[in-house]
């Protein structure tokens, strides 16, 4: 066993305990995802609406922290499935006396939108559509006839439709807002920036930033512009303001020790009333004032960003990014055809053994494969570990509820209270990073699964306990299948993202003049840099015959720390200076010969 095996656990530990700390936001996220449960809990208690427990974790997984995402979310989700849903019905005349079709269908559909998920910007979605279609087709074969089946399908649409619902309408008027959001992000930005300067210390928090990207917060922007959440010229200003926070980040970095102490008091200074403006929305009238000029070519940069925000010149044209639907090897790599014919066979093997032994009560190992399934081996067992975890948990939770509270309650008013106080503490855990985050979501659908059973408060033992078999099920079948069948390690994933960023880092070289870079090219290499390093550490996760040796992971942490600092150093590259910008183009075409070797 490796140095990095037996580093597992405790490294595991720490990681936990650091990502469950508080945050600013975290608790406002939590308490306003635990609030909506606990209302959807109202509504489908109150007007007999089945699947409560589904309902309500699919408002726990969707959630996201601002209300404009949340809402076009939760309206485009209305919309795709009721689509499927349509779909399903004409199918269902044609499958429900014939098991082996519905078998058919299962796997057509679930396959179709496992790899459009997985080979598109779809995303997760692409799953939980999976889910939709292979789940649902299940059910038909324990409903007598087929105006049942259809009763069915439009059941289930509604429990998918009432929970979007009470996601727009609480957004809607308790929701954060999208646009004080934007702000207190770019607040930070700055803020942090300007401490840097001037004491040169949280600069491991400033990496944290960079690290981020521009890709969340350009989202944001976009969001806000599509809902017309303020005027034009303010939309500008932040998109505006996005770009150049990054600029600034990425400059103090070189900066921090390098400035004479007036200069970098000075310059934390224009850090500061650049947050104010931008926490203003607009730039204040300053354009008389003298800006600092500096002679380096990062502070340079950096008192360009400032007068950008402190109105000192013109705004620049911000040009949007196209991201295409599809990505540019979805037809070219085989890799998202074997996830979704994996995930897939997991998914239907699940079903025919609990349909074998007529064991209904748990289905939640199907439901497991479609939630649990990730690209690589390491990624889908640290997915599937998280859920075991927060599975015993949720489902202790519940248990806890059964024994000793919900025999005391009489209405459905003290069950949303119990509702509220379970997800509150699920929210609180998938609202940190996506290290843990997952275990929060399980941890509320177990719980949720455990407690609401019928249309009020239910003391049955059997569901909790049948949940928590399927869930375990569902995970022996994932790990065997992805361990076994089209194995993907870890190192192949570290390698692409490797590989991407140092050709990013070329074009932003070949780039004749700077202006021809923007802060979304640049952002994008920190970005996935960091991805690379943050895959690499679920290493522990695979198999042994599959885990990178120590030095292959120390080799690949090396090029990553090498490349991040060519970051800052290709972006401020000066202008004529070709001997500087050959010697960089000549460190990547070494790194890309070591990463090839590895």
């Amino acid at each position: 066993m490796t140095t990095t095996a037996n580093r597992f656990w405790p490294v595991v530990l720490n990681t936990a305990k650091h990502d469950l700390r508080p945050f600013d936001g975290r608790l406002a996220m939590a308490w306003r995802v635990a609030a909506q449960c606990a209302l959807a809990a109202f509504v489908f208690m109150t007007y007999g609406i089945p699947l409560a427990a589904i309902g309500c974790y699919l408002i726990l997984f969707l959630m996201k922290p601002d209300s404009a995402e949340n809402s076009l979310m939760a309206i485009g989700l209305t919309i795709l499935v009721a689509l499927v849903v349509v779909m399903l019905l004409y199918l269902v005349r044609w499958t429900i006396d014939y098991p082996m079709w519905r078998l058919v269908v299962i796997a057509v559909g679930s396959f179709f939108f496992l790899y459009l998920g997985a080979a598109s910007q779809l995303g997760e979605i692409g799953s939980v559509l999976a889910l939709v279609v292979g789940f649902a087709m299940t059910l038909i074969g324990y409903v007598p006839f087929g105006e049942a089946a259809t009763r069915a399908l439009l059941y289930a649409w509604l429990m998918t439709v009432a929970p979007m619902g009470i996601i727009v309408g609480f957004n809607l008027f308790l929701g954060r807002s999208a646009v004080r959001l934007l702000k207190s992000e770019l607040v930070q930005r700055f803020e942090m920036a300007g401490q840097v300067l001037e004491q040169a210390t949280a600069v491991d928090d400033l990496h944290a930033l960079l690290h981020e990207g521009n890709e969340a917060l350009k989202k944001r922007a976009g969001n806000i512009k599509l809902l017309h959440l303020v005027s034009t010229a303010q939309n500008r200003y932040l998109e505006v303001a996005i770009d150049e926070s990054y600029r600034l980040m990425l400059a103090v970095t070189m900066l921090a020790g390098n400035l004479p102490e007036q200069q970098r008091v000075e310059l934390a200074a224009q850090c500061r009333l650049a947050a104010r403006a931008v926490a203003e929305g607009y730039p204040p009238n300053t354009a008389s004032e003298v800006s600092i000029t500096y002679g380096a070519e990062p502070a340079e940069a950096a008192r360009q960003a400032l007068d950008t925000l402190l109105g000192r010149c013109a705004l620049p044209v911000v040009r949007a990014a196209k991201v295409p639907f599809f990505f540019k090897d979805a037809l070219t790599n085989p890799n998202y055809v074997r996830f979704a014919l994996k995930t897939t066979a997991a998914a239907i093997i699940s079903y025919l053994v609990y349909a074998a032994i007529d064991w209904q009560g748990i289905h939640t190992a199907m439901i497991t494969c479609y939630v649990a399934a990730l690209g690589t081996t390491a990624e889908t067992v640290h997915k599937l570990t998280l859920r075991i975890i927060g599975c015993l948990i949720g489902a202790a939770m519940g248990v806890a509820s059964i024994l000793f509270l919900i025999p005391h309650m009489t209405s459905i008013g003290s069950l949303m209270a119990l509702v509220f106080a379970g997800i509150l503490v699920a929210g609180w855990v998938s609202a940190g990073s996506e290290r843990i985050a997952y275990a929060g979501i399980q941890i509320g659908l177990a719980f949720l699964l455990t407690i609401l059973q019928g249309f009020g408060p239910d003391i049955q033992m059997s569901a909790a306990s049948d949940r928590v078999v399927g869930i375990l099920l569902g995970n022996l079948v994932m790990y065997l299948i992805f361990t076994r069948v089209w194995p993907l390690g870890i190192a192949s994933t570290v390698n692409d993202k490797l590989n991407e960023a140092l050709d990013g880092l070329t074009k932003i070289l070949d780039s004749s003049h700077m202006q021809a870079v923007t802060m979304d090219d640049v952002s994008k290499v920190v970005a996935t840099l960091h991805q690379a390093r943050e895959a690499l550490g679920l290493s522990m996760f695979e198999p042994r015959n599959l885990r990178l040796d120590d030095a292959s992971i120390a080799r690949l942490k090396d090029l990553i720390v090498r490349a991040e600092a060519l970051c800052p150093v290709v972006v401020f590259k000066q202008p004529g200076l070709s001997s500087a910008t050959a010697s960089a183009l000549n460190e990547i075409d070494q790194m890309k010969q070591l990463l090839s070797k590895s």
